[in-house]
């Protein structure tokens, strides 16, 4: 059996706590490996091997730093197959979905290679008599990430990239459930040149969570999970000094105008709703036709499209999606499918009996479609994070927003329609993070920033782009005035430019 430990130093550590947990291989249900389920002792190595190792790291060249991730990709690209075979055997995903989680993490990479231009300050000459001002951006030291199951690829790459490219050490506690690609990643970058005890990988539980959030050498921490942990994180590194970017939960709408074309709405239905078996913060969870003729429409051409999805295992190129990340996810969503029931929407398209043939001990289910989904509902409010889409149906467009608006995420929206102007209102208008017109899933290009409102964030900065530099460094401002001839005499007041 796969036996599974740290990466601290440059080096593999086994676990010494004597906790572990199984790596479950979701498409058949059987065990492959064991994890190593770190204490605040080997956590404690970590940290020291990142706090020894960062500054030589950050009195390096920002351009000879950026040339360690160019190296990277190269070496990412050249097993490109394999790591993708890795992640959708430990996580279930297809494997077309694991390349797309790689490569939307060598995106953000790709722009952290610009780092130089990213690190530069600010410079005003003659600010006052003889006085220039200038500003400078520095890393922070010993940083951490803690990131979720879904995409153990893309969201440890959205952290550690801009935070090394900018000079800081890192620590990943990567979920114990699919550990395999984060270890990977950091080995790449060891062979990229990267100094050992820069990237530091610790696998563990809620032991090493807290452990990161109380050592004073940590000086921030980024998450990305639930929103429950999410706030849990954000107040408890509040409480010891650390800035925190925290994310959690979505329930994304798409609203359809009757003019949308109704076949490009429902491919982006298909593929937002259901691709990687939901298991996305950006799926798209709820449908909002606007109108009793829209919402016939949709759900006309809907419902032989979910029936028709295709589940299978994970190495099945042709599938449109595979199993779900565990058992106790799989019977978590059923519970939600059997709550929707129970509270009067109608189940359209039911996927719980779902087995697949010679894998009957993995963890599929199929796709689930609600009709006549209604605002109290369980399944309306909370973020199931399975294949089940449930249908709204809105008498006219400014109940559709008003529903939106008043929901307690905003992570994802979208709107699908030909008119200009209802898109150009509902962009200006929705309460949501980010808004994708005629486009299912905005995430957004990854010199942009990515991030959700309400209570699906916690924290002033948001993930990749401009905002991931700002969050990974501090500025520090310099005035100065060299000695002139200029007599001032002691002055008293606070200076002024007058």
């Amino acid at each position: 059996m796969r036996e599974v430990g740290h990466f601290i130093g440059g080096k593999h550590v086994a676990g010494k706590s004597g906790r572990h947990a199984d790596i479950m291989q979701p498409m058949d249900g059987t065990v492959q490996g064991r994890v190593a389920l770190a204490g605040r002792e080997e956590l404690r190595e970590a940290i020291e091997n990142a706090k020894a190792a960062q500054p030589a790291w950050a009195a390096t060249n920002p351009q000879r730093r950026a040339r360690v991730l160019m190296k990277f990709l190269e070496l990412v690209h050249k097993e490109y197959d394999a790591l993708a075979e890795l992640l959708a055997r430990e996580h279930g995903k297809t494997i077309p979905d694991a390349k797309g989680d790689i490569q939307r993490g060598l995106e953000v990479i790709e722009v952290c290679i610009g780092m130089p231009h990213h690190m530069k300050g600010e410079y005003t000459e003659g600010a006052g008599p003889g006085i220039d001002v200038y500003s400078m951006r520095q890393p922070l030291g010993v940083v951490a990430g803690i990131t979720p199951f879904n995409f153990p690829a893309m969201i440890p790459l959205w952290k550690i990239g801009p935070a090394i490219s900018a000079g800081n050490a890192f620590i990943l506690k990567p979920s114990e459930r699919d550990p395999g690609v984060p270890l990977r990643i950091a080995e790449l970058f060891l062979e990229a040149g990267l100094p050992a005890g820069i990237l530091n990988v610790v696998n563990g539980d809620k032991e090493v969570v807290d452990g990161i959030l109380q050592d004073p050498d940590v000086k921030a921490v980024g998450f990305v999970g639930s929103t429950p942990i999410a706030h849990y994180i954000y107040s408890e590194a509040a409480k010891y000094g650390k800035r925190a970017q925290c994310f959690g939960g979505a329930k994304n709408h798409m609203i359809i105008m009757p003019d949308a074309d109704m076949d490009q709405t429902v491919d982006a239905l298909i593929g937002a709703g259901y691709g990687s078996a939901g298991e996305r913060c950006m799926a798209v969870s709820v449908a909002v036709p606007v109108g009793e003729d829209t919402a016939n429409r949709l759900m006309e051409r809907l419902i032989p499209r979910v029936e028709a999805l295709k589940v299978g295992p994970s190495t099945d190129a042709a599938a449109d999606f595979g199993p779900v990340v565990t058992a106790q996810a799989l019977e978590r969503i059923k519970g939600y499918v059997d709550k929707g029931v129970a509270e009067g929407a109608k189940l359209v398209v039911d996927g719980r009996g779902f087995k697949m043939q010679g894998y009957e001990n993995g963890y599929y289910m199929g796709g689930c479609l609600f009709d006549n989904v209604t605002e109290n509902m369980a399944i309306y409010r909370e973020e199931i994070f399975g294949p089940v889409l449930s249908v709204v149906r809105s008498p006219n467009y400014e109940h559709a927003l008003k529903i939106i608006n008043e929901h307690e995420y905003g992570n994802g929206v979208a709107i699908f329609t030909r008119d200009g102007d209802a898109a150009r209102d509902f962009a200006a208008r929705v309460q949501v993070g980010m808004v994708g017109v005629n486009v299912p899933i905005p995430v957004p290009v990854a010199y942009y920033t990515f991030g959700g409102w309400k209570a699906s964030s916690f924290g002033d900065l948001n993930q990749h782009g401009p905002d991931a530099f700002r969050f990974y460094t501090k500025t520090k401002t310099i005035t100065s005035r060299w000695p002139s001839g200029i007599k001032d005499g002691a002055e008293f007041v606070i200076p002024t430019m007058n």
